[in-house]
């Protein structure tokens, strides 16, 4: 079945693609994840509007994008506007890089792929040799969402609703589905978590803030809270090695 990459970034009646929330919890991401980087170069899979890309310029001096949507690579080129980064149009599955990469990062993406077995091998092998793949997904028990199956909103923790669909997903991913992806693909998992302990929904996060309910220490109580329960938190991740 074929797929219009271009409309399916598109907020909906009902549902964002992106919130607020969804910003500030990139920030969580390099915060968990840093210690793991590799120096050298990164490739990033799936820019959206390349708010991403511009904090991994704050770590690498030089960042490939790699982009299946022709909308979206613009609108990331002119956000990011920084010759270090380097764009390529490319659907994940035809694409062929002769570059290797010290980093890779599939951030919000993997979850996307109608077939991830395919790209997951095809990235390994783009891998330098030491170098590290970061996967990082939403993750199907956070506390929200396992409160949202109570309420009879979702159908069961893992299930794709409607509102995701149109934006793309394929799959909810948990801890234990995501590292058993990871393995099938020939990938070394070295190191698995999660990232912000997730109590509210994205658009009730933002309601919150915007009423001054919570600031930035919440967040940061909510990430320490992520280290203990990381079962329970916005998203999860692992890290790889070919």
């Amino acid at each position: 079945m074929s797929r219009d990459l271009n409309t399916e970034y598109q907020d909906t009646e009902n549902r964002l693609y992106a919130y607020d929330f969804d910003y500030i919890h990139r920030d969580y991401m390099i915060k968990a994840l840093s210690g793991q980087f590799r120096p050298g170069n990164a490739l990033e899979m799936g820019c959206y509007h390349g708010e991403f890309t511009r904090k991994l310029l704050q770590v690498f001096d030089d960042v490939t994008v790699l982009e299946g949507a022709s909308d979206l690579i613009e609108i990331a080129r002119r956000n990011v506007a920084d010759t270090r980064a380097t764009f390529i149009l490319g659907q994940f599955e035809d694409a062929s890089l002769e570059r290797r990469f010290d980093n890779i990062f599939l951030i919000h993406t993997l979850e996307h792929l109608s077939e991830p077995q395919p790209v997951l091998k095809k990235v390994r092998e783009w891998l330098a040799p030491g170098g590290r793949l970061f996967i990082v997904v939403p993750n199907a028990n956070a506390a929200s969402r396992q409160i949202a199956v109570g309420m009879g909103l979702i159908d069961f923790n893992a299930a794709v609703t409607d509102g995701e669909r149109q934006h793309g997903h394929r799959c909810t991913y948990s801890l234990d589905t995501l590292e058993h992806e990871a393995l099938q693909a020939g990938l070394q998992v070295t190191q698995r978590g999660g990232i912000l302990f997730k109590p509210m929904a994205n658009f009730q996060f933002d309601a919150a803030l915007r009423a001054g309910i919570i600031d930035q220490a919440f967040f940061d109580g909510c990430y320490k809270m992520g280290m203990k329960y990381p079962d329970l938190t916005a998203s999860v991740y692992v890290v790889c090695e070919a």
